[in-house]
Protein backbone atom coordinates (compact mmCIF):
# COMPACT_ATOMS: atom_id res chain seq x y z
CA UNK A 1 0.00 0.00 0.00
CA UNK A 2 1.76 3.04 -1.00
CA UNK A 3 1.15 6.75 -0.47
CA UNK A 4 -1.13 7.37 -3.49
CA UNK A 5 -3.27 4.87 -2.52
CA UNK A 6 -5.02 6.92 0.57
CA UNK A 7 -5.95 10.07 -2.86
CA UNK A 8 -7.34 6.67 -4.40
CA UNK A 9 -9.44 5.73 -1.49
CA UNK A 10 -10.62 9.66 -1.06
CA UNK A 11 -11.01 9.82 -4.77
CA UNK A 12 -13.15 7.13 -5.07
CA UNK A 13 -15.45 7.81 -2.17
CA UNK A 14 -16.41 11.18 -3.93
CA UNK A 15 -17.41 9.26 -7.07
CA UNK A 16 -19.69 6.97 -5.35
CA UNK A 17 -21.37 9.85 -2.89
CA UNK A 18 -22.39 11.47 -5.84
CA UNK A 19 -23.57 8.29 -7.79
CA UNK A 20 -24.93 6.62 -4.76
CA UNK A 21 -27.13 9.61 -2.84
CA UNK A 22 -28.07 6.76 -0.20
CA UNK A 23 -24.76 6.06 0.96
CA UNK A 24 -23.15 9.74 0.46
CA UNK A 25 -23.30 10.57 4.30
CA UNK A 26 -21.05 7.51 4.67
CA UNK A 27 -18.87 7.87 2.20
CA UNK A 28 -18.17 11.30 2.66
CA UNK A 29 -17.24 10.52 6.55
CA UNK A 30 -14.93 8.36 5.48
CA UNK A 31 -13.54 10.82 3.23
CA UNK A 32 -12.70 12.43 5.99
CA UNK A 33 -11.33 9.67 7.71
CA UNK A 34 -8.95 8.31 5.09
CA UNK A 35 -7.85 12.19 4.58
CA UNK A 36 -6.16 11.76 7.96
CA UNK A 37 -5.48 8.14 7.53
CA UNK A 38 -3.25 9.90 4.89
CA UNK A 39 -1.43 12.28 7.25
CA UNK A 40 -0.43 9.80 9.65
CA UNK A 41 0.80 7.58 7.23
CA UNK A 42 3.01 9.56 5.78
CA UNK A 43 4.00 10.95 9.36
CA UNK A 44 4.70 6.69 10.11
CA UNK A 45 6.61 6.88 7.37
CA UNK A 46 8.99 9.92 8.05
CA UNK A 47 9.23 8.85 11.86
CA UNK A 48 10.46 5.57 10.86
CA UNK A 49 13.49 6.86 9.07
CA UNK A 50 12.93 3.76 6.45
CA UNK A 51 13.79 1.07 9.47
CA UNK A 52 12.31 -2.41 9.37
CA UNK A 53 9.96 -2.57 12.01
CA UNK A 54 8.09 -6.15 12.60
CA UNK A 55 4.59 -6.61 12.71
CA UNK A 56 3.96 -7.73 16.71
CA UNK A 57 2.48 -6.40 19.44
CA UNK A 58 5.71 -5.40 20.80
CA UNK A 59 5.91 -2.90 18.19
CA UNK A 60 3.34 -0.50 18.58
CA UNK A 61 4.75 2.49 19.06
CA UNK A 62 3.05 5.04 20.81
CA UNK A 63 5.72 7.57 20.96
CA UNK A 64 5.02 8.20 17.58
CA UNK A 65 1.63 7.58 17.30
CA UNK A 66 0.25 8.90 20.66
CA UNK A 67 0.14 12.74 19.86
CA UNK A 68 -1.67 12.10 16.96
CA UNK A 69 -4.65 10.32 18.73
CA UNK A 70 -6.14 13.55 19.99
CA UNK A 71 -6.32 15.20 16.58
CA UNK A 72 -8.28 12.20 15.19
CA UNK A 73 -10.83 12.51 18.16
CA UNK A 74 -10.90 15.92 17.26
CA UNK A 75 -11.59 15.43 14.11
CA UNK A 76 -14.44 12.73 15.18
CA UNK A 77 -15.87 14.96 17.29
CA UNK A 78 -16.17 17.51 14.42
CA UNK A 79 -17.43 15.14 11.52
CA UNK A 80 -18.85 12.24 12.76
CA UNK A 81 -22.50 11.00 13.38
CA UNK A 82 -23.57 12.11 17.17
CA UNK A 83 -22.96 8.88 18.59
CA UNK A 84 -19.20 9.36 17.05
CA UNK A 85 -18.96 12.72 18.05
CA UNK A 86 -20.18 11.87 21.50
CA UNK A 87 -17.99 8.79 22.21
CA UNK A 88 -14.93 10.74 20.60
CA UNK A 89 -15.23 13.91 23.43
CA UNK A 90 -15.37 11.18 26.20
CA UNK A 91 -12.28 9.46 25.10
CA UNK A 92 -10.03 12.84 24.76
CA UNK A 93 -11.51 13.68 27.77
CA UNK A 94 -9.97 10.13 29.57
CA UNK A 95 -6.13 10.99 28.67
CA UNK A 96 -3.07 9.76 27.73
CA UNK A 97 -2.67 6.75 30.04
CA UNK A 98 -6.16 5.41 28.66
CA UNK A 99 -5.64 6.14 25.46
CA UNK A 100 -2.02 4.02 25.78
CA UNK A 101 -3.97 1.07 27.38
CA UNK A 102 -7.09 1.42 24.62
CA UNK A 103 -5.02 0.90 21.85
CA UNK A 104 -2.29 -1.63 22.98
CA UNK A 105 -5.63 -3.93 23.93
CA UNK A 106 -6.90 -3.66 20.47
CA UNK A 107 -3.39 -3.95 18.83
CA UNK A 108 -2.71 -6.80 20.95
CA UNK A 109 -6.59 -8.63 20.57
CA UNK A 110 -7.49 -8.01 24.26
CA UNK A 111 -10.58 -5.91 22.85
CA UNK A 112 -12.67 -9.39 22.61
CA UNK A 113 -14.84 -9.90 19.57
CA UNK A 114 -14.26 -6.56 17.81
CA UNK A 115 -17.48 -6.29 15.72
CA UNK A 116 -17.74 -2.59 15.69
CA UNK A 117 -21.71 -3.06 15.85
CA UNK A 118 -21.67 -4.33 19.12
CA UNK A 119 -18.70 -1.62 20.40
CA UNK A 120 -18.52 1.33 18.27
CA UNK A 121 -16.04 2.78 20.23
CA UNK A 122 -13.58 0.23 18.77
CA UNK A 123 -13.73 2.33 15.49
CA UNK A 124 -11.09 4.50 17.04
CA UNK A 125 -8.76 2.41 16.98
CA UNK A 126 -9.19 0.45 14.58
CA UNK A 127 -9.70 3.87 12.08
CA UNK A 128 -5.97 5.11 13.69
CA UNK A 129 -4.44 2.04 13.45
CA UNK A 130 -5.07 1.10 10.25
CA UNK A 131 -2.30 3.35 8.70
CA UNK A 132 0.07 1.77 11.06
CA UNK A 133 -0.69 -1.92 10.68
CA UNK A 134 -0.35 -0.69 6.95
CA UNK A 135 2.67 0.26 6.66
CA UNK A 136 4.65 -2.58 9.05
CA UNK A 137 2.48 -5.09 6.90
CA UNK A 138 4.28 -3.37 3.58
CA UNK A 139 7.51 -4.13 5.49
CA UNK A 140 6.74 -7.80 6.40
CA UNK A 141 8.41 -10.53 3.64
CA UNK A 142 5.43 -12.76 2.60
CA UNK A 143 8.08 -15.72 2.39
CA UNK A 144 8.88 -15.21 6.44
CA UNK A 145 4.84 -15.73 6.70
CA UNK A 146 2.94 -18.92 8.43
CA UNK A 147 0.45 -18.97 5.78
CA UNK A 148 -3.30 -18.62 7.70
CA UNK A 149 -6.29 -18.58 4.70
CA UNK A 150 -9.35 -17.69 7.07
CA UNK A 151 -7.65 -14.45 8.48
CA UNK A 152 -4.87 -12.25 7.58
CA UNK A 153 -1.28 -14.54 7.24
CA UNK A 154 0.09 -11.02 8.34
CA UNK A 155 -1.26 -9.69 11.23
CA UNK A 156 -3.98 -12.07 12.50
CA UNK A 157 -6.99 -10.61 11.89
CA UNK A 158 -10.24 -11.19 9.84
CA UNK A 159 -11.11 -10.30 6.53
CA UNK A 160 -13.23 -7.27 5.59
CA UNK A 161 -14.30 -8.65 2.77
CA UNK A 162 -13.41 -10.63 -0.95
CA UNK A 163 -12.00 -9.24 -3.64
CA UNK A 164 -12.53 -10.71 -7.49
CA UNK A 165 -9.93 -10.04 -9.98
CA UNK A 166 -9.12 -11.27 -13.64
CA UNK A 167 -7.11 -14.39 -14.03
CA UNK A 168 -6.77 -16.01 -17.35
CA UNK A 169 -10.54 -16.40 -18.84
CA UNK A 170 -12.04 -16.33 -15.45
CA UNK A 171 -10.95 -14.46 -12.31
CA UNK A 172 -9.42 -15.71 -9.02
CA UNK A 173 -10.60 -14.60 -5.30
CA UNK A 174 -8.60 -13.61 -2.73
CA UNK A 175 -9.72 -11.88 0.79
CA UNK A 176 -8.38 -8.43 2.09
CA UNK A 177 -7.68 -7.91 5.77
CA UNK A 178 -9.75 -5.55 8.06
CA UNK A 179 -6.77 -3.90 9.73
CA UNK A 180 -3.82 -3.74 7.70
CA UNK A 181 -5.56 -3.99 4.15
CA UNK A 182 -2.98 -6.84 3.11
CA UNK A 183 -4.56 -9.23 0.31
CA UNK A 184 -4.46 -12.93 0.05
CA UNK A 185 -5.59 -15.97 -1.81
CA UNK A 186 -8.62 -17.86 -0.80
CA UNK A 187 -10.34 -20.70 -2.76
CA UNK A 188 -13.26 -19.28 -4.29
CA UNK A 189 -16.50 -21.62 -3.44
CA UNK A 190 -15.30 -21.92 0.45
CA UNK A 191 -16.79 -20.00 3.37
CA UNK A 192 -13.98 -18.25 5.03
CA UNK A 193 -15.77 -18.41 8.08
CA UNK A 194 -16.19 -21.88 8.74
CA UNK A 195 -14.68 -23.32 5.55
CA UNK A 196 -18.14 -24.62 3.89
CA UNK A 197 -17.55 -26.13 0.55
CA UNK A 198 -21.01 -27.91 -0.21
CA UNK A 199 -21.95 -24.99 -3.08
CA UNK A 200 -25.57 -26.09 -2.35
CA UNK A 201 -25.37 -24.12 1.21
CA UNK A 202 -23.28 -20.98 -0.68
CA UNK A 203 -25.44 -18.22 -1.27
CA UNK A 204 -24.71 -15.58 -3.72
CA UNK A 205 -27.18 -12.21 -3.88
CA UNK A 206 -26.58 -9.50 -5.90
CA UNK A 207 -28.36 -5.53 -6.18
CA UNK A 208 -29.72 -4.07 -9.53
CA UNK A 209 -27.57 -0.86 -8.66
CA UNK A 210 -24.27 -2.87 -7.83
CA UNK A 211 -23.13 -4.99 -10.69
CA UNK A 212 -19.63 -5.42 -9.25
CA UNK A 213 -20.80 -6.12 -5.89
CA UNK A 214 -22.26 -9.64 -4.45
CA UNK A 215 -22.55 -11.39 -0.70
CA UNK A 216 -21.55 -14.08 -0.54
CA UNK A 217 -22.92 -16.35 2.59
CA UNK A 218 -23.12 -19.76 4.50
CA UNK A 219 -26.02 -21.64 5.23
CA UNK A 220 -23.56 -23.49 7.97
CA UNK A 221 -22.26 -20.48 9.94
CA UNK A 222 -24.87 -17.88 8.91
CA UNK A 223 -22.31 -15.40 8.44
CA UNK A 224 -22.07 -13.45 5.02
CA UNK A 225 -19.02 -11.17 3.21
CA UNK A 226 -19.53 -8.92 0.83
CA UNK A 227 -16.90 -9.23 -2.50
CA UNK A 228 -16.31 -6.69 -4.97
CA UNK A 229 -15.90 -7.97 -8.31
CA UNK A 230 -12.74 -6.14 -10.10
CA UNK A 231 -13.93 -8.38 -13.37
CA UNK A 232 -16.94 -5.75 -13.58
CA UNK A 233 -15.50 -2.98 -12.40
CA UNK A 234 -11.60 -2.15 -12.85
CA UNK A 235 -12.41 0.95 -11.32
CA UNK A 236 -13.72 0.04 -7.97
CA UNK A 237 -11.78 0.23 -4.85
CA UNK A 238 -12.67 -2.54 -2.38
CA UNK A 239 -12.59 -1.34 0.66
CA UNK A 240 -14.44 2.29 -0.60
CA UNK A 241 -16.61 0.29 -2.86
CA UNK A 242 -18.10 -1.89 -0.21
CA UNK A 243 -18.87 1.02 2.35
CA UNK A 244 -21.49 1.83 -0.25
CA UNK A 245 -23.42 -1.99 -0.46
CA UNK A 246 -26.08 -1.02 2.22
CA UNK A 247 -28.26 -2.62 0.50
CA UNK A 248 -26.71 -6.21 0.57
CA UNK A 249 -26.62 -5.71 4.25
CA UNK A 250 -29.86 -5.12 4.48
CA UNK A 251 -31.23 -8.59 2.55
CA UNK A 252 -28.43 -9.94 4.95
CA UNK A 253 -30.31 -8.95 7.72
CA UNK A 254 -33.45 -9.89 6.69
CA UNK A 255 -32.30 -13.81 5.97
CA UNK A 256 -30.82 -13.79 8.96
CA UNK A 257 -27.31 -13.93 8.29
CA UNK A 258 -24.31 -12.02 10.10
CA UNK A 259 -21.26 -10.57 8.62
CA UNK A 260 -18.13 -12.04 9.22
CA UNK A 261 -16.48 -8.52 10.06
CA UNK A 262 -18.01 -5.42 9.94
CA UNK A 263 -16.19 -2.44 7.64
CA UNK A 264 -14.51 0.44 9.06
CA UNK A 265 -17.64 1.71 9.75
CA UNK A 266 -18.91 -0.76 11.64
CA UNK A 267 -21.62 -1.81 9.05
Amino acid sequence: MTGPAWDKRIQRAEELAGAYPFAAEVLRFYQQVAGFQKDLYAHIVSASGGRQLPLSPEKLNLIVLLPRFSLFLSLIQRVGSDLLARLAGELRAQGDDRWRHFLTAYWTGDTGDDFLAENPTLFFARAFLQPYAASLALQTKPGLVDAAPRICPVCGRRPQLGVLRPEGQGAKRSLLCSLCLTEWDYRRLVCPACEEEDIDKLTVYTAPQFAHLRLEACDSCKTYINTVDLTKNGLAVPEVDELAALPLSLWAQEHGYTKRQPNLLGI
